[in-house]
């Protein structure tokens, strides 16, 4: 068979061919090899060969001291070769000079008496990237002279004999078959298909011969040149170190090295990790620890022995005491409380559950994050908070590859190893203030960490070693879920968790808040007290938010007015009446607006949802003369712009029943405005409180001071049902609302609503604008008998006409 030709037809099923087993050698393609062969079965195969002429496969055995090899002692990857040259060597002998051929690989056995037979597939060398190859053709052909040039038993011609291979594949193929390495490294040359790993495998031996080498001929021979820097330190360390072994003096390096094995041992690694740690080792011991490369594998070593493998804290799985401890931390957040009870319950009948996955999505100040410190120690793990906000590169989430001066593992594997276990409580903070830019896109990163059915096997571009986080507890925070991909909002259980009613806010305010402050200031409950309604005027006239930080701020601020007098020598206890409060933070911030805002024809007001909860908003209207333009402002959003048109064609097409005749549009401009125009506003749900502001200007009747309302409009005069109910209807209680108008199809929302919210409103639920438009003006707009302003009345005719 000539170096050219194939292994036959169907070489996709494979062919059958004799096999040569070949002890403590492996013999390439390409190769001349000469050999003395004597066992009983070569012996049958040889004299077969000769008769059929066929091919042969040589396979390297296992352990060359077995003398009738079977299947289990073979490599599974060999040589196609034939025998050039057959020479009888005595009685019970040949000698054997053999051509290699092409690689294969073995299927299967098919024979093993007279002598081993078996099919195999040729497999072929890969070219992935030539720019690569030339490279490494180019370091290997150099390091090859370099080694000639210190071998002067090797001759003179070899290193001409390299530099005329050009078939990248045979060169490295060439080079292995020649080198005194170990049967295993040889075999890990030929079971190299893709040919720039096996160029680099080759390299990385030949640059081992060259530097054993240079310190062999510098210790032996003392030929005149310089050394490197690098290689004389370890030749003179070599040398120290053998001195002070005479001596009992030697250093720690290697002490240093056994300790780390050791600690290797102890955090029980899986195997693949251990396979990987066991090969950086043995580098690192054939190493000069001045080299920058042993630093930078001794610290990845480091981390691999310090990360929690094995290592898990023990769940509390008494159901009552984690709602003990939940309870004394958290007032309220029941959603949040009742899947972790959920997910410990079926923990306790199903051990190997994966960890739940959770996003608590909310305005700020609610207790998202502190939440996860008490869901820790309920359940008795450990925790773990890394703050996404602003983050955008992706090396934050996997890390660096060690390529990179001063690498590290990404924040996820950082944080396991300050835990120190495997199933820790992990908040993810801020996840929808996640950025990219050109070093990469974090969220996409995440998409792996947060998917239950991939996190099992995280590779973290540093380590390159699967991590199991199945059994980490993940907790997501978030303001705000539109922020966040699609795809990894997927991957998350979303809890919605809303702002606090007053009431929630001054139980956390007594249970919580005022204890902490009073702590923190060196103040005791027996030298401080607020009573309920001086709490309960902070609560409404200081702060108005969804969650409780700028309340816990102001109760500092009292508390430390109050330090002060303690300091200055007051002994009898203060108590925080409503009155005093003032001299502490000075006049009250917010007001009941709505009587003064809505006192004339033209305002109405809304509900909203925002990112730090629900708020109300000001619709304010008016007209002058003009040619029937609408103006809009208060930077509003292209679908709320859509709402006041609708609002407008709306009232139009019912003029004539209003009195509202097309010659009063004609000649008036309509300005609709809301107020904060700083602040950017859009979605659909202010469509009836545009509706009520257009009635009332264009009719001259008020809207009623103590009505809000929200919903979405059609041009039929429907109202839709809208999103954010409970964070509306808790903002109409902050702001002293009495009634609320809000689609009949939203009525099922209210069930989130406290109740004791519930009780402080009355609810109005519409299913069209005439409803709305009864409720919320203070008279229905009843087909007027008399004209509004700005409208006389024909007196022949009984028409009304513009003034």
């Amino acid at each position: 068979m000539a170096d050219n030709e194939k292994l036959g037809p169907g070489e996709g099923q494979g062919i059958d061919i004799p096999i040569l087993p070949l002890r403590n050698s492996v013999f390439f393609p390409g190769s001349i090899m000469p050999i003395s062969v004597g066992r009983p079965k070569t012996l049958a195969m040889v004299k077969a060969v000769e008769e059929s002429g066929e091919p042969i496969g040589i396979v390297a055995q296992k352990d060359g001291t077995i003398d009738d090899p079977g299947p289990e002692d073979l490599f599974a990857m060999g040589t196609t070769g034939r025998i050039v040259k057959a020479l009888k060597a005595g009685d019970e002998g040949f000698h054997l000079v053999l051509q290699g051929l092409k690689r294969f690989r073995v299927l299967s056995l098919t024979q093993t008496a007279p002598y081993l037979r078996a099919r195999v597939v040729e497999v072929k060398d890969i070219n992935a990237d030539p720019l690569k190859i030339e490279a490494l053709v180019m370091n290997v052909k150099k390091t090859a002279r370099e080694v000639v040039t210190l071998m002067p038993e090797i001759p003179s011609g070899a290193a001409q004999f390299v530099e005329g291979i050009d078939d990248p594949g045979h060169l490295a193929d060439l080079i292995a078959a020649n080198m005194d390495v170990s049967v295993e490294e040889k075999m890990e040359v030929l079971n190299l298909v893709e040919v720039t790993a096996r160029l680099e495998t080759v390299l990385e031996l030949l640059h081992r011969k060259l530097e054993v080498l240079k310190l062999s001929n510098k210790i032996d021979s003392q030929v005149k040149g310089e050394m490197n820097k690098t290689q004389r330190e370890y030749y003179l360390r070599q040398q120290l170190k053998a001195i002070k072994e005479e001596l009992g003096e030697a250093d720690g390096t290697e002490s240093d090295l056994d300790e780390l094995e050791q600690k290797l041992k102890k955090a029980e690694l899986p195997a693949e990790a251990e396979k990987v740690s066991r090969k950086e080792l043995r580098r690192l011991r054939q190493m000069p620890s001045s080299s920058s490369e042993y630093t930078v594998g001794r610290t990845y070593l480091e981390w691999i022995a310090d990360l929690p493998w094995s290592k898990f804290t023990d769940d509390h799985l008494e159901i009552a005491n984690v709602r003990v401890v939940l309870n004394e931390k958290h007032y309220g957040l029941e959603k949040v409380k009742k899947r972790i009870v959920e997910y410990l319950a079926v923990r306790k009948l199903k051990d190997d559950m994966k960890g739940p996955i959770l996003c608590m999505v909310g305005p700020p100040g609610v207790g998202k994050t502190s939440l996860g410190q008490s869901i820790a120690q309920a359940m008795g793990r450990k925790f773990q908070r890394i703050s996404l906000g602003g983050v955008r590169d992706e090396a934050e989430i996997r890390g660096h590859r060690r390529t990179y001066v001063g690498a590290l593992p990404g924040r996820i594997i950082q944080g396991l190893k300050k835990g120190a276990t495997k199933n820790p409580v992990f908040v993810l903070d801020e996840i929808d203030k996640l950025s990219y830019d050109f070093r990469g896109d974090p969220a996409s990163a995440l998409l792996e960490v947060l998917d239950p059915e991939q996190n099992n096997t995280f590779s973290d571009h540093y380590l390159e070693i699967p991590f199991d986080l199945s059994k980490v507890l993940f907790i997501a925070t978030a303001n705000q879920l539109d922020p966040i991909p699609p795809a990894l909002k997927d991957r998350m259980e979303i809890i919605e968790i809303p702002g606090y009613t007053h009431e929630e806010k001054e139980h956390i305010a007594k249970d919580h808040l005022i204890k902490k402050s009073l702590e923190n200031h060196g103040l005791s409950d027996a030298q401080l007290e607020f009573s309920d309604d001086a709490l309960m005027k902070l609560i409404t006239d200081y702060t108005r938010e969804a969650g409780v930080r700028n309340l816990e701020r102001t109760i500092n601020s009292v508390v430390r007015g109050v330090a002060v007098l303690v300091a200055e020598g007051k002994t009898d206890k203060t108590v925080i009446a409503p009155d005093d409060i003032e001299n502490y933070l000075g006049p009250e911030k917010f007001y009941n607006e709505m009587a003064a805002r809505t006192d004339t024809p033209g305002v109405a007001t809304g509900l909203a949802w925002t990112a730090a909860g629900g708020d109300i908003l000001f619709v304010e209207a008016t007209r002058m003369g003009g040619k029937g333009n609408l103006t809009l402002t208060g930077q509003l959003g292209s679908v709320m712009k859509e709402s006041a048109q609708a609002a407008v064609s709306y009232i139009r097409s019912r003029g004539p029943e209003f009195g509202l005749p097309d010659a009063l549009w004609e000649k008036h401009d309509i300005h609709v405005h809301v107020p904060a125009g700083g602040i950017p506003k859009d979605g659909p749900s202010a469509g009836v409180t545009m509706i009520v502001a257009l009635t009332s200007l264009m009719t001259g009747i008020q809207v009623r001071s103590e009505v809000a309302m929200t919903g979405e409009i059609t041009l039929r005069g429907n109202v839709l049902p809208v999103g954010g109910i409970k964070e509306k209807v808790l903002a109409a209680t902050r702001a002293g609302v009495k009634e609320v108008i809000i689609p009949e199809r939203n009525k099922k929302d209210l069930v989130e609503v406290p109740q004791e919210v519930r009780d402080q409103l009355t609810f109005h639920f519409v299913s069209k604008v005439d409803e709305v438009l009864d409720i919320a003006l203070v008279r229905p707009p009843e087909r007027f008998a008399v004209p509004p302003i700005g409208i006389v009345q024909d007196p022949g005719t009984g028409e009304a006409k513009p003034s």
